[in-house]
């Protein structure tokens, strides 16, 4: 099936499908916090309005110094993105013509933008529905590798892997002069998550992306950064247009970084919501990996392929992210985001019903 390669937007899903886009629906496909942009934002709404006339300060200073003062790094080893797909698309560039290895399943860009800089692009697979990701199976592709895309938490998988591995392959990355880009996109939903952003002053090789978009719901905004040491993200900053952050962007970034307490608050909902529903999967006897973030993948047991209930979903105004353009997973699970208490409980009364015809 052509189907869009992204999760939201389902009016090209509807399109791509031969169908009419129900006036009700819930989407389910895209990964954003279901509480929503955090309440200060639209109180500072009317003051950041006044700010669009002016330009954006191009090098993001005083967001960036902010970052640096959290995290406790050099101000010149943080790069401000317009969202994770910009700053993925200018690693992309600065590998341009390189070998690259990419964990999957994982998110469809790195590939897409990799081979737009004429990459040479090999999957390392790793095997449903656990999804473990070993050092052992891993080494022997990266000596001829120049760089490793490995998403953690996964997407779209939703699976935290132990920070002894990801250390021990950037280690032996680093070994091989093999650059890891480590997409940490959804870090922020994890309870307790041990940062890596420390070790870009040990590893000269580690490059993480980090995305501010999902967890402060602002895709219509869009904002991410990249962290990495001095040298090398002078270097990737080079392929970056003037300007390419907006105002509002900075302001709220800046404004985000205060609201440790939306984040702790989403954390919690997120938990809860998630123990309901993989309680409830569990007694229908539907499948789904060990997520610890706002999003997880399902599938029925008893059917060998999920194209059935992927319409089903669709017939009844759900709208899950298909998975036919991951590496690894070519439909055989079906991707959810974590909803509104409201919403989570639609998705199980068709699951219900589902589970009642079949």
């Amino acid at each position: 099936m052509n189907l869009p390669s992204h999760g939201s937007n389902p009016q090209h899903l509807f399109k791509s499908l031969g169908l009419s886009l129900p006036e009700k629906y819930i989407d389910f496909s895209a990964n954003i916090n279901p509480l929503g942009p955090p309440p200060a934002l639209k109180e500072k709404w009317n003051d950041f309005y006044q700010e669009i006339t002016v330009y954006p300060d191009p090098f993001a200073e005083q967001l960036r110094q902010r970052i640096a003062d959290r995290e406790q790094i050099s101000v010149d080893s943080i790069l401000i993105g317009n969202g994770g797909a910009e700053l993925i698309t200018l690693v992309a560039r600065f590998l341009s013509g390189k070998k690259v290895i990419v964990a999957a399943p994982s998110f469809s860009e790195y590939e897409k933008a990799c081979r737009a800089n004429d990459c040479e692009i090999q999957y390392h697979s790793l095997m449903g529905p656990h999804f473990e990701l070993s050092i052992d199976e891993l080494l022997p592709s990266l000596s001829s590798a120049d760089a490793l895309f490995l998403c953690n938490p996964n997407n779209p998988t939703g699976i935290q892997y132990p920070v002894s591995t990801v250390l021990s392959i950037i280690q032996e990355c680093e070994k091989q002069n093999c650059f890891v880009i480590l997409d940490e996109a959804f870090y922020d939903f994890l309870v307790n998550y041990e940062s890596f952003i420390p070790y870009i002053n040990k590893f000269s090789n580690l490059i993480i992306i980090r995305s501010m978009t999902k967890m402060f719901a602002i895709p219509g905004i869009r904002l991410g950064y990249l962290a990495a040491g001095p040298a090398l993200m002078a270097e990737i900053s080079k392929y970056q247009p003037h300007w390419s952050i907006n105002t509002i962007a900075l302001l709220a970034g800046e404004l985000f970084l205060q609201n440790e307490e939306f984040i702790k608050t989403t954390q919690v909902y997120i938990l809860e919501e998630r123990e309901r529903l993989f309680t409830f999967f569990k007694k229908h006897n539907y499948e789904t990996t060990s997520s610890q973030v706002n999003f997880y993948l399902l599938r029925d047991s008893n059917q060998k392929e999920q194209k059935n209930l992927f319409e089903f979903f669709l017939q009844k105004g759900i709208i899950p992210r298909h998975t036919y353009n991951f590496p690894g997973l070519e439909g055989k699970w079906l991707r959810f985001a974590i909803k509104s208490k409201e919403e989570n409980s639609k998705l199980m009364e068709v699951l219900l019903e589902w589970r009642q015809l079949h």
